[in-house]
């Protein structure tokens, strides 16, 4: 999925991880507290419509060589807390990217699975753009996980919040105007070919000897402040304090994933140039 936000925002996948330890428990569940939407009333297609299939509630997208697909939610949001469960497809996947790609001036967050090869896990890519052109040289705040999955499952502070299962996996704050998303965004989904760059850096190729790939999402969560909402407008709480500041046990949780499965952070690569991240 792939929101953005001027306040509050917590972006949510249930994907269970197959680790038998786990990370401890954040002793608070947000996706629990907010209603599912079915997926007319929040989404609509909005390309490759024959790659798109709705039922009983569950989406199913999937790309093979003529096209993916992507849905767009209906309504544009300042903040708020959106999610869905999603199934992987299993086995040789490289080359693909479940997220969306934009273009011209705007803001963006995204949570993207990146295609994976065999006995390899998938890439969980977070990123935050601000004022993005929306090609692949603006400048991006990303932090990456490596999630192995069972196939069989489905699965009034400033701040950005990644979910999975519940547990933070990342914590964006505002540190200044410049280096937050400000404006109103759209919610999207899809699936589509990034051969050049998604697997190992475009090492592997999307092979469609193995099509079509196949994403689903169901439990679609979207609750938030719209762009037109009115001041007095609070998301969801992202925590039990009340606000989107993280408890203790939340942070406990956050720092186990991070310390287990984190394997990028924009802000210790060397290469990057540090002027232009100050937030780091």
């Amino acid at each position: 999925m792939a929101p953005i936000f001027s306040s509050f925002l917590a972006l949510t996948l249930i994907i269970p991880l197959s680790n038998a330890q786990g990370p401890p428990s954040p002793g608070f569940s947000l996706s629990s507290r907010v209603s599912t939407v079915a997926f007319n009333t929040g989404f609509r297609n909005l390309w490759g419509p024959q790659h798109q299939k709705l039922d009983q509630g569950s989406l199913t997208i999937w790309l093979d060589k003529s096209s993916g697909s992507g849905f767009k939610s209906l309504r544009p949001y300042q903040s708020g807390y959106f999610g869905a469960a999603m199934k992987l497809q299993p086995g040789y996947t490289a080359g693909l990217s479940n997220n969306e790609e934009h273009p011209g001036d705007h803001d963006e967050i995204d949570i993207e699975f990146l295609g994976t090869t065999p006995d390899k896990p998938y890439t969980l890519q977070t990123n935050v753009y601000i004022r993005g052109s929306g090609d692949r040289n603006m400048i991006g705040r990303e932090m990456k996980f490596h999630l192995w999955f069972d196939p069989t499952k489905d699965y009034h502070n400033y701040a950005i919040l990644f979910f999975v299962d519940d547990v933070p996996i990342r914590r964006y704050p505002r540190k200044s105007d410049a280096t937050f998303p400000t404006r109103p965004m759209w919610v999207y989904g899809s699936i589509w070919d990034a051969s050049s760059w998604a697997t190992e850096n475009g090492r592997y190729k999307a092979d469609y000897n193995h099509q079509p790939f196949v994403g689903q999402y169901t439990n679609f969560k979207v609750s938030g402040c719209t762009a037109n909402s009115p001041a007095s407008c609070r998301p969801p709480s992202a925590s039990p304090s009340g606000s989107s500041s993280l408890s203790r046990q939340q942070a406990l949780a956050m720092n186990w994933v991070q310390n287990n499965y984190l394997v990028y952070d924009y802000c210790h690569d060397p290469k990057r140039d540090h002027t232009q991240i100050p937030e780091c």
